[in-house]
């Protein structure tokens, strides 16, 4: 038994014909494209580009996001390869285990946790803190224990100060609410979805339209402002710095790929789904911090946890915060609806593989979802979302996305090497420059991440390890077969 084996092309391609048994076909171009907005707008608009601009790039944020999203679009050119090649559910999981082995495909799998289930644990705490703002427009107050976890410090918009609570109770509800969501379908969540997406698009665009009239063009002056000395801060090293900060609001375009077994056409779909959601929310994040910096002075956005309502109030459109409230919570929602679908799609192909216990890949008889795997994150997301601080895990989800990025564009290198005459729907261009400048610019946002952030990453991979030897390598599918 080799830890190395590959799978091959055909019994991927197999797998993915067998939708009258798996999971059901029913995602258009334009639900994956919903689908990739959906992940990708959502906290990094609405609050990281207050913090790049004030800490690192002043109006030039405009420029980070510029940045951030060609390191993207080269991962996404390659994700979009590989999706129209293999259109098995699992990203990048799927296509480490045709090009770099068994070992290697787990150690992605295992890593796709921290980007998935981790990151909706995050979302669901900010989600939550954003429901008490627009209650408490309301005059509506929940219960102080109810609303934050034990070891956990809130202060609330009235200026009430919570030293830990019992429980985060509106995070495990909209978790919960969610996966089981997931469960009833992938064409309802879609559906469900797609309202999200249409709602938080159309207060973007307001805020684009209405903002733009009240732009004071001296924000914009200096443009690009002065190095302090120090870099990182401002200048044209901080523009780079901002992009590192930003980066995150990207993140999300490769849950698409998670999705590739139930598209109705993979091979046109998952480019276009990949990298139509991107062209789109690069568009609207570099008009949103163009207008937000003409708004408001860039050094204002210090500290502010909500720039975007602190911008929008120099407008008089008063009535707008409340639909800027709402609409962030539409995007937090739908961020933690994809990544809880990603997590369970990527759990049920390795499970499928023998790598995981079957439990994982059990589908509902009558909705023909995933519903245990969905059932099993539905309790492990909410306890991390309930019951602990999870912001302070925000540089785990980077990292492990980022390790994912890097493998998948090793990976399309390889699989060119190894396989150059397999159809391929979409091409990545340019190979190998484009795959070795997404792997230069990944790592080198791997490297500016904190030391305790590598340090975490460690122990859940060593984690990871012995789960494998233990019971992958023994189940394997591929490597045990009959």
């Amino acid at each position: 038994m080799s830890i190395w084996k590959t799978k091959p092309l055909s019994v991927l391609l197999g797998e993915a014909s067998e939708s009258e048994k798996g999971l059901k076909r029913t995602l258009s171009s334009r639900s994956l494209v919903a689908l990739g907005v959906g992940a990708i707008i959502g906290a990094g608009l609405f609050s990281l580009t207050g913090i790049a601009a004030a800490d690192h790039a002043g109006p030039a944020v405009t420029l980070s996001f510029v940045l951030a999203a060609i390191g993207c679009a080269f991962a996404g050119l390659c994700y979009a390869e590989f999706a129209s090649m293999i259109p098995v559910a699992g990203s990048a999981y799927t296509y480490s285990y045709a090009t770099m082995g068994e070992f290697m495909a787990w150690i992605i799998g295992w890593d796709l946790v921290l980007e998935y289930a981790l990151g909706a644990a995050t979302v669901g705490v900010s989600w939550s803190r954003y429901l008490l703002e627009l209650l408490a427009k309301f005059n509506i107050h929940l219960p102080p224990d109810l609303i934050c976890s034990p070891w956990e410090k809130l202060t609330l918009s009235n200026g009430t100060v919570i030293e830990g609570g019992i429980v985060n109770l509106p995070a495990i509800f909209i978790v919960s609410l969610l996966s089981l969501l997931l469960i009833k379908g992938t064409k309802e969540s879609a559906t469900i979805n797609n309202i999200l997406v249409v709602v938080k698009v159309a207060v973007v665009i307001i805020f684009i339209v209405l903002g733009w009239k009240f732009i004071d063009t001296t924000n914009y002056t200096p443009y690009i402002p002065e190095n302090t000395g120090v870099f990182g801060k401002f200048g044209w090293s901080g523009i780079a710095a901002g992009a590192g900060t930003v980066f995150f609001a990207f993140i999300g375009f490769d849950a698409v790929s998670t999705a590739a077994q139930e598209a109705k056409d993979p091979q046109k779909g998952m480019p276009v789904g990949i990298l139509g959601s991107l062209i789109i929310c690069t568009l609207l994040y570099v008009l949103f911090s163009h207008v937000m910096t003409g708004l408001v002075p860039y050094y204002k956005f210090a500290g502010d946890a909500k720039p975007a309502a602190t911008a929008f109030a120099v407008t008089g459109y008063d009535f707008l915060q409340t639909g800027l409230i709402v609409a962030i919570l539409a995007g937090y929602t739908s961020v933690m609806l994809v990544m809880l679908m990603g997590q369970s799609r990527v759990f049920y192909t390795m499970s499928k593989d023998g790598l995981l216990p079957p439990f994982f890949s059990e589908i509902h008889a009558k909705f023909r979802t995933p519903w245990k795997t969905n059932l099993f994150f539905l309790i492990f997301v909410s306890l991390f979302a309930g019951l602990v601080p999870v912001s302070d895990l925000g540089h785990m989800v980077s990292i492990g996305t980022l390790l994912a990025f890097v493998l998948v564009c090793i990976g399309v290198m390889v699989m060119r090497k190894k396989m150059p005459e397999a159809p391929r729907a979409f091409r990545t261009p340019w190979v190998p420059f484009v795959p070795i400048a997404g792997i230069i610019i990944c790592f080198a946002l791997m490297y500016s991440l904190p030391n305790e952030s590598w340090a975490r990453l460690v122990i859940w991979m060593a984690l990871g390890v012995l789960i494998y030897f233990v019971y992958g390598k023994k189940n394997s599918k591929l490597n045990n077969p009959g």
